[in-house]
């Protein structure tokens, strides 16, 4: 994420810089509040057919028993107390929590032996699922998404990676959570839409300048810069300076392309369709998600929370502040099975499904054993994610956990080959290698790990 507020050191005549000038004055001339767009990367590509992902995090860590994983010949502590229900896929079973899911299945796989042996916190399980390694030594690893960015680079005028709502904010380990470009650098953090698309006043603060900068007053203030950048170009002539123009430039590009603007424009979509996908901000997040891979962006993160505290999440502990199982199943299940059901029709019905992977994935999954508060605690010993669309065939199980839910009972996989083999959708190799900390090379996932394989 990058802001126009972080802390600078000034360094006139002696060496203020341009970019410091810039910063002060130049962007507020522009109607400028917040430059998360600067993050798309300057050098667009041209239109492609190439895969596109939309990465639906399921913040506070689902419990696998209760969804997509159920052990119904388990003890009654343990299976829960959902029933299970068949779905279009032969011999695949979910939850009844999940109806419209379970007609969807042929569509979609499950990979129910994901695991990790990190702390079970769910900052270690953002950051891991999110690049693919956990955080250490100060360094952050980059999204998925902004690889995809810094690789692939942006088709047109729109951003190639688009997060929204909003970031992860407060999870209660104070850690970073995966979601910026880390040592790639911020020109390819993801633009993030920071606001609510279910708002009835929504629409994306930080593209367009206000309303009343008309156009043309918008080119003479840019006209302006340009002649500020004459008087000070003498200043400073490093390449940081030339990364920010480079992303200034692109930021009006954006901020003046009709495209860009009409890619967001939520209230273009008729109102059937936005009740198919449930009013929600999941669900008007999801409409959005398709309406942006439709109009050329790569990758779209949508985070269904932004913390698990006060808030109806999957985080099932039970007791308040947080959700228990009801609540779980009465609410945010229904949200998810609606929306996430309506994206996979919709992107198929208009073609898009054949080219754009979908995956919904949680940081953990929760502990087979029901706690006295009536909930399921953190438990990164196996979870189950979902993967469909594009290359990514459905109606498949790969892997399984054992009786309880405990731990994988066969293929076990870490969050290192999801993010391998989302890197795959798009023709990446997994092991190619990016410029790190210090210029070390450091390959898109550890050479240990590959794709998982049995979902192509």
């Amino acid at each position: 994420m990058i802001r126009i507020d972080a802390k600078k050191g000034p360094q006139f005549c002696d060496g203020f810089s341009r970019r410091d000038f810039i910063h002060a004055g130049s962007l507020p001339l522009l109607g400028l509040t917040y430059p998360g767009f600067l993050a798309a990367k300057a050098g667009a590509s041209t239109e492609d057919n190439d895969v596109n992902c939309i990465m639906l995090f399921l913040v506070g860590g689902p419990s696998h028993i209760d969804t997509w994983d159920p052990k119904p010949n388990a003890p009654e502590e343990i299976r829960g107390p959902f029933k299970t229900i068949q779905t279009k896929a032969p011999g695949i079973r979910i939850t009844e929590i999940f109806p419209k899911l379970a007609n969807h299945m042929d569509k979609v796989s499950l990979v129910r032996s994901v695991y990790h042996t990190a702390s079970a916190v769910h900052d270690t399980g953002h950051q891991m699922m999110q690049t693919g390694r956990l955080f250490s030594g100060g360094i952050e690893h980059p999204h998925a998404g902004c690889v995809v960015s810094y690789l692939k680079g942006q088709r047109g005028e729109v951003p190639s990676h688009v997060l929204i709502p909003k970031p992860i904010g407060r999870t209660g380990g104070n850690l970073p959570h995966g979601h910026t470009a880390g040592y790639l650098g911020k020109q390819y953090d993801p633009f993030i839409l920071d606001a609510d698309p279910s708002a009835k006043d929504f629409k994306v603060p930080d593209l367009l300048p206000p309303d009343y900068i008309t156009s043309i007053r918008a080119d003479r203030r840019r006209k302006l810069r340009d002649s500020v950048d004459a008087n000070v170009a003498a200043f400073e002539k490093d390449s940081k300076s030339k990364q920010f123009d480079d992303n200034f430039n692109l930021a009006y590009k954006l901020m003046t392309s009709p495209k860009a603007r009409e890619a967001f424009a939520l209230n273009q979509e008729t109102d059937a369709m936005r009740d198919r996908y449930g009013r929600t901000r999941f669900g008007q997040s999801c409409l959005l998600a398709r309406r942006l891979i439709e109009r050329g962006v790569r990758f779209v993160t949508v985070n269904m929370f932004e913390t698990v505290f006060d808030e109806i999440t999957w985080d099932i502990h039970g007791s308040r502040p947080f959700t228990d199982i009801t609540e779980m199943s009465r609410l945010v299940a229904p949200n998810f099975d609606q929306a996430f059901s309506a994206l996979m029709d919709d992107l198929s019905e208009r073609g898009l499904l054949k080219n754009t992977v979908v995956t919904a994935l949680g940081e953990f999954g929760r502990t087979p054993k029901i706690n006295p508060a009536g909930g399921r605690d953190h438990h990164p010993g196996v979870w189950t994610i979902l993967m469909g669309g594009g290359p990514i065939k459905g109606g498949r199980v790969v892997g399984e956990s054992d009786e309880l839910g405990y731990a994988p009972k066969t293929r076990p996989i870490l969050p290192g080959e999801v993010a391998a083999t989302i890197f795959k959708v798009f023709n990446l190799d997994p092991h190619h290698e990016l410029p790190g900390p210090q210029g070390r090379p450091m390959p898109l996932v550890d050479f240990n790990l590959n794709p998982i394989r049995e979902l192509f």
